[in-house]
């Protein structure tokens, strides 16, 4: 009755379990009813055939197994309804393993094949066939066990799925014993840290952790033992030069077929650039807003000081001015609120009095980039240039024209010069008009500098100088 429970409860793949069946094949072959009983109870799937191959005897776990019970001294050697290998190919019933044990009277090991039931599903098994002697040495005929193993079979190709995964993770996978030691490290780990597996594996996690740290990881690991599960909690981890990272962290116990937490599985996410990128959103959310408060404020003078002979005057001023800063802003978000370049500022306003054929503007000067400040003012003074071009002076006629210079020092000195020719003749004004004082306003005002006019008769001259001192405009070929 003990041999009976043993062999019960045992593995049919052990030796000792192959023995028993191998012994009992003659017996089975003969008909015995003892070993037949003894077999049924058995949990493998054990049938014999004749030394032609047909089924003689076939337990109770082989009709389970195949879904079908064969017809003894009639069906051939195996039950399977149909064989299949395990690519899934077509395997004839008289190629299978059984039926070359039987003809080359040789016990076949090491196959794997795939039976179908009639209802269509599928079991992966493994075949034991063995030729059987009697005690004089004649060929009786084959006992064969199968062995299933498709819940196995099923676990490998997930484990061998998962791991494809985990090493082909952007993410670093690893995971250590409950002592912190670190026993599996993927190749994203590897490039995260800069440590290779083999020099990480049988060392302590706390290699990639801070000093400072350290008290952390030893709380990780408690809770790990209590079986809590940590999610996204992010920390610094340090690099093996030295270098300091910022991960967000999963920790989860991992349990044995017992139940019993064996160790950690640990995911580390690289949020470095995240990190950056939310520190750059918040401080471009900081200039948006700095800028929006700046425009409504310049908007808001420039409503304040526009003034016209009509209310149809009056709009298209303030709509020409406010447009000249909406082109500016545009510049601005295509930098991402950098700034914007001088000389695509300066074309952009001048823009109708620079196309093909007879140009009424020339553009000359180093290419420039100013910060949004200084170029929100430029585009405010250039643009109540080109309208007073526009309206009374050289861009009023077809044969004058304007040419528009800058220069720059060491010592972030800008100066930038219109200076305006062939237009209708010039005196100077009485008064000093909108215009002048808007751009007096504007390039003082907001930028400590100066605005010089020049009424000459042959068309306006003026000059602006600001002096941006420690802040000079960079030179686009200087490491924008």
């Amino acid at each position: 009755m003990a041999d009976e429970i043993r062999l019960h409860d045992a593995d049919p793949l052990e030796p000792r379990y192959l023995g028993i069946v191998a012994r009992a094949g003659e017996p089975l072959i003969q008909g015995d009813d003892f070993f037949r009983e003894l077999v049924n109870a058995l949990p493998a799937a054990i049938y014999t055939t004749d030394p032609a191959g047909r089924i003689t005897y076939f337990n109770e776990a082989a009709a389970a197994l195949w879904g079908c019970r064969p017809d003894l001294g009639k069906s051939e050697w195996c039950g399977s309804w149909k064989l299949y290998t395990p690519d899934g190919q077509s395997l004839p019933h008289d190629q299978c393993p059984m039926a070359i044990a039987v003809r080359e009277r040789r016990a076949i090991r090491g196959v794997v094949a795939v039976a179908e039931r009639p209802d269509g599903s599928r079991v992966t098994f493994l075949p034991f066939p063995l030729p059987i002697y009697n005690a004089s040495g004649a060929f009786v005929g084959a006992v064969n066990m199968l062995v299933d193993i498709t819940e196995r079979r099923d676990a490998e190709v997930a484990a061998q799925r998962l791991a494809a995964i985990v090493e082909s993770s952007d993410d670093a996978i690893a995971s250590k014993d409950l002592d912190g030691i670190v026993t599996s490290w993927n190749k994203a780990a590897e490039q995260i840290f800069g440590y290779l597996a083999e020099e990480i594996i049988g060392k302590s996690i706390k290699t990639i952790i801070p000093l400072e740290l350290h008290g952390e990881e030893d709380n990780v690991l408690e809770r790990v033992r209590a079986g809590h599960r940590i999610e996204h909690y992010e920390t610094i981890r340090q690099r093996k030069h030295g270098g300091l990272i910022e991960v967000s962290l999963t920790v989860s116990p991992i349990r044995n077929a017992q139940g019993r937490i064996v160790g950690a599985s640990k995911i580390a996410r690289d949020i470095t650039e995240r990190k950056r990128s939310e520190a750059q959103i918040a401080m471009l959310a900081r200039e948006a807003e700095h800028r929006a408060k700046n425009i409504l404020a310049t908007v808001q003078a420039t409503v304040h000081l526009t003034n016209a002979d009509s209310a149809e005057g009056l709009k298209q001023n303030i709509v020409g001015r406010i447009q000249a800063l909406a082109n500016v802003h545009t510049l601005f978000a295509e930098s991402r609120w950098s700034g914007a370049e001088l000389r695509t500022l300066v074309a952009q306003e001048l823009s109708p009095y620079c196309q093909k054929g007879e140009a009424l503007a020339r553009i000359s000067g180093p290419d420039l980039w100013l910060d949004p400040g200084t170029a929100q003012t430029m585009a405010v003074a250039v643009h109540e240039l080109t309208t007073n071009a526009a309206k009374y002076g050289a861009l009023s006629v077809p044969e004058g024209h304007v040419d528009i210079e800058w220069s720059h020092d060491r010592d972030g000195l800008l100066r930038l010069q219109w200076i305006e020719r062939g237009g209708p003749p010039v005196t100077p004004p009485t008064h000093r008009g909108f215009g002048t004082r808007v751009m007096e306003s504007v390039v003082r005002g907001q930028l400590m500098g100066e605005a010089h006019f020049d009424w000459r008769p042959e068309g306006l001259a003026c000059e602006i100088t600001i002096n941006t001192g420690g802040t000079a405009p960079r030179l686009l070929n200087q490491n924008l």
